[in-house]
């Protein structure tokens, strides 16, 4: 079982260059520190307009909004990839001076390996400056989010879509249910277990979500077959082994998933958050998934330790192969 301080440990050895677009929050402030102090990045880079902020730490770099940051290419390349919606060379000119439009940039550029918003934006813009700029691969059409639950135990789960989409469709699950797997066996070491949640398992009960759920089953299966997956699961079949054992005796997740997908945002949200609050978990996240680069997002109530976390999972994303095409 991989803990906690291994990913920490293994992202540390990669030694990335890590962006912090909102550098003017003192909780990027002291997460920056953190980074660099911890040994966690090789550096950080804050973007600001404040053009005074000095943090006397040569492995914190301060980049200051300027017009020169932003060359005629960026701005070319920035009305080619969003030619559907008429903006004008002075909007463009205008919106890359915004910190997420010009850290999307920096990432894009490869100026930076991983970028961490959201401290004061909300999750919407820092989805949309990614959209943008960045893209998102071939292989998917849905951004989702991850939380990495740490449990007290040690045990690392994955939970999804906890922060994007409110009602996936069916191909919308089955896109959230491959990334959080890869997701997962990135950041982890381990093998995906996956299972898709409901409130029946294996027939116990009968519903169009439940239909829709199978559906998805059988998508993600014909996409990768190699993948252990299972549902529609319970969540205590999914979870415990001898509830398993009772249930879903055939199942090869059952009882020993650490993937969950839930069937929409509610159900996801608030079961992330009754673990951490009741049982005592770590969540870190929500960690953007389905774009071009690693671009993650936070929450705007997180502290300075929970944004150096989210960007150490950015830095093993970041260590994936990707393929850029925008």
């Amino acid at each position: 079982m991989k803990s906690l301080e291994y990913i920490i440990q293994k992202a540390a050895s990669v030694q990335k260059t890590i962006l912090l677009t909102e550098g003017e929050d003192e909780r990027v402030q002291q997460a920056a520190h953190l980074l660099v102090e911890r040994g966690w990045a090789k550096k950080v880079i804050l973007i600001t307009e404040n053009t005074l902020l000095n943090l006397e730490d040569k492995r914190i770099i301060i980049k200051v909004i300027s017009q020169n940051e932003i060359s005629e290419q960026d701005i070319s390349d920035y009305l080619l990839v969003n030619a559907s919606k008429s903006f004008t060379w002075e909007y463009a000119q205008n919106q890359l001076k915004h910190p997420l439009w010009f850290g999307a940039y920096l990432l894009k550029n490869h100026v930076v390996d991983v970028a961490v918003s959201g401290a004061v934006h909300t999750t919407a813009d820092v989805i949309r400056a990614g959209l943008r700029v960045l893209g998102m691969p071939k292989h998917t059409r849905t951004i989702s989010s991850t939380f990495l639950m740490v449990l007290p135990d040690g045990r690392l789960l994955t939970y999804a879509d906890c922060g994007v989409i409110p009602y996936p469709t069916v191909e919308q699950l089955a896109d959230i249910t491959l990334c959080s797997a890869n997701t997962h066996a990135v950041l982890t070491g381990e093998t995906s277990k996956v299972a898709l949640l409901s409130f029946s398992t294996k027939g116990s009960a009968k519903h169009e979500n439940i239909d829709k759920l199978l559906e998805v089953l059988n998508i993600v299966k014909s996409k990768n077959p190699d993948l252990c997956i299972d549902g529609e699961l319970q969540f205590d079949a999914a979870f415990v082994p001898s509830v398993a054992q009772r249930k879903a005796p055939d199942s090869p997740v059952a009882g020993n998933a650490n993937v969950f997908i839930f069937p929409d945002l509610a159900a996801g949200n608030i079961a992330y958050k009754i673990t951490e609050r009741i049982a005592g978990a770590t969540a870190i996240g929500p960690l953007l998934q389905g774009f071009s680069y690693p671009w993650l997002d936070l929450s705007r109530g997180c502290r300075a330790e929970d944004i150096a976390l989210t960007a150490m999972m950015g830095v093993l994303l970041s260590t994936q192969e990707k393929v850029h095409t925008v």
